[in-house]
């Protein structure tokens, strides 16, 4: 194949991308079509800390009536697309488009590498969605993904895996987000700050409104009959409340016989009302663990592969 056929087909590859991760954005917001009843919280209620609640082995908090927040770590998975404002509605659905597992993975694992730069983990999710060469990536975020992901995720990055070539559409867009194809670019370029990726990414602008019925402060109701909703502060960090109403659990603290856990990390948090940023969640920014509670219960995403480098970072206390 010469250089300039290979030039060609990476190019249909991240045109491709680009279009499948807007398309499934535009799905995203359009599947949204109602408001759920919103609950009423008692008067005066404050916001317990997640982190006073029992957590799983895997890091998922068990549930307790009460009114509860707290701030995650955010990743930018839509380069491109304007960082989010205080009035942007937000709820949480899984991750979807481009090489999704290996995003949900990168995402999980950054719960058990504390250690790891947030930023570090950034690059390489921007270089996961917008199909950058990873050789073309630093040392220290080469190697950070390589704690954080298999040896064969690895491999795919590398280009081991080139399957994605089957979802080439024969019928070209006119217009293209040009927020991963920079990206791209920058990666191939020695010397670059993050700053510069940044700029790229986030777009300092107003987002363009859709849904002037969907408003930020919504509670979205979870099949286990309890309430969620998020608050971005930036692409970088979000608060997420929980509300479980009286009556959801029963006195041993269980629902149907199972305790009921809520666990973010590894989800995507998505607009209602806008085309701001989407934001892949990571780990708790604060990490304190206060016990620990065995379950049998399988967790939501399923559970990814261990790393060799993995840490166990929960313990009882």
């Amino acid at each position: 194949m010469s250089k300039n056929l290979l030039t060609l087909f990476l190019l249909v590859l991240l045109i491709s991308s680009c279009v499948s991760s807007s398309n499934n954005s535009i799905r995203t917001t359009n599947a949204i079509d109602k408001i759920d009843v919103q609950p009423e919280l008692p008067p005066g209620s404050n916001a317990i800390s997640l982190t006073e609640l029992p957590r799983t082995e895997d890091g998922a908090f068990v549930l307790e009536p009460g009114f509860y927040e707290a701030e995650f770590k955010t990743f930018c998975l839509q380069p491109g697309t304007p960082d989010p404002r205080p009035i942007d509605a937000y709820l949480q659905m899984p991750v979807n488009g481009y090489r999704k597992e290996i995003v949900e993975t990168i995402l999980m694992n950054s719960r058990k590498r504390p250690d790891i730069e947030q930023r570090n983990v950034q690059l390489l999710l921007w270089s996961v969605v917008s199909h950058s060469d990873f050789d073309k990536l630093s040392n220290v975020v080469q190697r950070n993904a390589m704690e954080l992901l298999t040896k064969k995720q690895v491999f795919e990055l590398r280009g081991g895996i080139i399957g994605v070539a089957k979802t080439v559409s024969a019928n070209m867009p006119v217009n293209l987000m040009n927020g991963s194809n920079d990206i791209r670019k920058l990666f191939e370029t020695v010397y670059v700050s993050y700053e510069a990726f940044e700029k790229i990414a986030v777009l300092r602008e107003a987002p363009r409104m859709r849904r002037e019925d969907f408003k930020n402060d919504q509670w979205y109701k979870q099949k286990e009959n309890y309430y969620v909703r998020h608050f971005p502060v930036s692409y970088q960090k979000i608060k997420i409340q929980v509300y479980v109403p009286d009556g959801v659990l029963d006195s041993a603290g269980k629902a149907d016989g199972e305790y009921l856990v809520f666990d973010p990390t590894g989800y995507q948090s998505v607009l209602a009302n806008s085309n701001a940023q989407r934001l892949g969640i990571g780990g708790p920014v604060v990490t304190i663990i206060r016990s620990v509670i065995k379950i049998n219960k399988t967790l939501p995403p399923k559970t990814l592969p261990e790393t060799k480098n993995s840490k166990k970072v929960f313990s009882k206390t």
